[in-house]
């Protein structure tokens, strides 16, 4: 692209800022549109902010010049243009997609109004407004039940209980944070949970939100169980925001899909972060987002070479409260496949557990909790991917402190 082209961002959370940011550093114009009220904010660190730990403020994130407020509703890509719902239209050269992602909703009895409005005391956790409505609504003694138990649940519940609410987590897999921990792992962060007065139930459905007055009362477990409660908060994963893309005729599988320029099916639009999916993987993750976005303006200002060809993602949690941190880390193949050799050091007194995973002498997957002064020297040789020097000693010398950091 040459330098007068007009580059048009859709989308200010942390993948569409760091790209506006980036061209704004290499010299590239660009217009950044963003729909909600707030100032770009750092949305991995809403927990926190909902835990009391963090102001607003704190979580905001510099952007150039900050964004358009608009709505998005629509692409002519024949004439290159964005449609808002103000009825501005916003010409481009390139366009970016940055659109992330939005919460999924299950299918519960009951939880829409007429008006397709979560009923009162119902949140999902995606947004900052998502996070300031259940900031108002907490208060010490409150009940809250939080409908799953991956690391939204998790983190969910924990800064509720923080702030002196009773909790209820309610998993339908058969334990915590499945798809990054093993079961040793998930046990670690529910003993945890379970210390700050959180009440853990996995395996369980629940099937129908029941309300009163327009307000939620109870839950009902998929076995007849009921849960009274104040609150509840939909912590059951997030779905790429694909609709723009599918409207304008853009090519969309799980996500919106690009090449490893972070090109769509149309040359002249591009998109990064929650909302793309690249060689067949849709990431949900920070750091693959921000990777997208660092290769993009590279090649936006004209680094011909630049290239996206994926991310190796680290996920790393810290839980927090009364009792101290609980710090874990996992990455890559966690679960061992029939000749795999697993190396583990595990310390129930103390709360730890480090593990690691290798095939064909190669590191493919670990997890540690509790300790992570040898996640650095792990995620080298994960990334890496490297044959390890033979034998057993290797995996558990990195496994141990004589691992470095």
């Amino acid at each position: 692209m040459t330098s007068n082209e007009r580059v048009v961002v859709i989308g200010s959370g942390l993948a569409g800022v760091r790209l506006a940011r980036r061209l704004d550093e290499l010299g590239t114009p660009v217009t950044l549109i963003g729909e909600e009220e707030h100032p770009p904010y750092n949305r991995v660190l809403l927990a926190e902010v909902l835990a009391g730990r963090y102001g607003p403020e704190v979580i905001a994130l510099p952007a150039p010049a900050g964004p358009t407020r608009a709505r998005a509703t629509g692409i002519d890509r024949a004439a290159r243009t964005v449609v808002c719902a103000d009825g501005t239209v916003i010409g481009y050269d390139r366009l970016v997609l940055a659109t992330g992602s939005h919460p999924v909703l299950p299918p519960l009895r009951g939880l829409f109004t007429a008006g397709h409005e979560l009923p009162g005391g119902v949140h999902a956790f995606r947004t900052l407004d998502d996070c300031l409505g259940l900031d108002r609504a907490v208060r010490p003694g409150v009940r809250a039940v939080v409908v799953g138990g991956g690391l939204l649940g998790v983190s969910a519940a924990r800064a509720l209980a923080v702030r002196g609410a009773r909790v209820v987590l309610a998993q339908r897999s058969e334990r915590l944070v499945e798809r990054r921990l093993d079961p040793v792992a998930s046990r670690l962060v529910r003993r945890h949970l379970t210390g700050l007065g959180v009440e853990v139930h996995t395996g369980c459905r629940v099937r129908d939100v029941c309300c009163a007055a327009g307000a939620v009362r109870s839950v009902e477990l998929a076995d007849g169980y009921v849960l009274d409660t104040d609150l509840v908060v939909l912590a059951c994963g997030v779905r790429p925001r694909t609709g723009l893309a599918r409207a304008a005729g853009l090519e969309v599988r799980g996500g919106v899909v690009v090449d490893d320029e972070l090109r769509t099916s149309d040359p002249y639009v591009h998109a990064v972060g929650d909302c793309v999916e690249h060689a067949g993987t849709v990431y949900g993750l920070a750091a693959p987002a921000l990777e997208q976005a660092d290769a993009l303006a590279a090649l936006l200002a004209g680094d011909t070479r630049a290239r996206y060809t994926g991310t190796r993602s680290l996920t790393r949690l810290t839980l927090t409260g009364p009792g101290g941190p609980l710090d874990l880390a996992a990455f890559g193949e966690v679960e061992a496949l029939p000749g795999d050799d697993v190396v583990q050091l595990t310390d129930a007194t103390r709360g730890t557990h480090r593990k690691v995973v290798v095939r064909d002498e190669r590191l493919v997957g670990g997890v540690l909790v509790g300790e992570l002064g040898t996640v650095g020297a792990l995620a080298r040789a994960w990334e890496g991917a490297e044959p390890l020097p033979s034998g057993d000693g290797p995996p558990l010398h990195l496994l141990t402190h004589d691992g470095g950091s």
